[in-house]
């Protein structure tokens, strides 16, 4: 079995090219550590604790009433390689308890699914789809990793404190940003920081922030969101064609 970190630096660190998988992968950095982290511009003043615990458990509350989201985002991905970041726009579904779909490109280059047992990285214009399976003990790592990407919709505070240490929390410009970092040893080697900012007015999520561990950081904006829109069950399912190779890169 290949290694976990180098499976993930295969599938995503930003699009150049569509002429090949590791070309294709500008949604697939975010399997890296996939999104959902917010760095919202003009976020400044530090709350007092008290404040601070008012708002971040007035968001927790709410998400209990989230049964699906979709939203379009602007993913912005800043390497110290590059002198420029690499952008892509798309757009997100999610469904509770924790199946999701990443879009990027139009029409898309990457789509990401997660369903129960599996996460799907498809290539459409290449033919090609990639497998990873969430069953078994030996993928506990990679389960970890993939839990990352709900810490934009955590059901209560119980949920959210079993898998982060909150860091810190700041306000300004009615966005409130909140700091976390992973209890997973394994999450945390790969992604030591994520961000996550929500609104202080109906506490829907604005953008999140992934750290990673070279430095670089993956950023996604959310705009036009809609709570709880009916999502065909296909939006989860997608058909992948005959045509398609289709790979398991943590199998040997």
């Amino acid at each position: 079995m290949v290694s976990l970190r180098s499976s993930l630096a295969r599938i995503g660190a930003g699009a150049r090219t569509a002429s090949s998988p590791v070309g294709a992968r500008a949604l697939g950095n975010w399997i890296r550590a996939l999104s959902l982290f917010a760095s919202v511009g003009g976020l400044g003043g530090q709350l007092l604790a008290s404040d601070a615990n008012t708002a971040l458990n007035a968001w927790l509350n709410a998400q209990t009433n989230i049964q699906t989201w979709s939203a379009e985002v602007i993913q912005t991905r800043a390497l110290k390689s590059l002198t420029q970041p690499l952008i892509a726009k798309g757009r997100v579904w999610f469904a509770a308890p924790n199946r999701f779909r990443w879009e990027l490109g139009d029409p898309p280059q990457t789509i990401a699914v997660r369903q129960p047992d599996q996460m799907l990285v498809i290539y459409p214009r290449l033919k090609r789809a990639e497998k990873y399976l969430l069953a078994g003990n030996q993928n506990s790592q990679w389960r970890d990793t993939l839990a990352l990407l709900e810490a934009g919709f955590p059901r209560s505070q119980r949920e959210l404190e079993a898998r982060f240490r909150v860091v810190s929390q700041a306000t300004a410009n009615e966005a409130h940003e909140v700091t976390l970092q992973p209890k997973s040893a394994s999450a945390r080697r790969l992604m030591p920081q994520i961000k996550v900012a929500f609104s202080t007015n109906d506490f829907s999520l604005r953008a999140t922030e992934l750290q990673f561990a070279d430095g670089s950081t993956m950023r996604n904006d959310f705009t036009n969101a809609t709570l709880n829109p009916k999502v065909p069950e296909s939006v989860f399912t997608p058909d992948i064609g005959a045509d398609f190779k289709i790979v398991e890169p943590l199998v040997k």
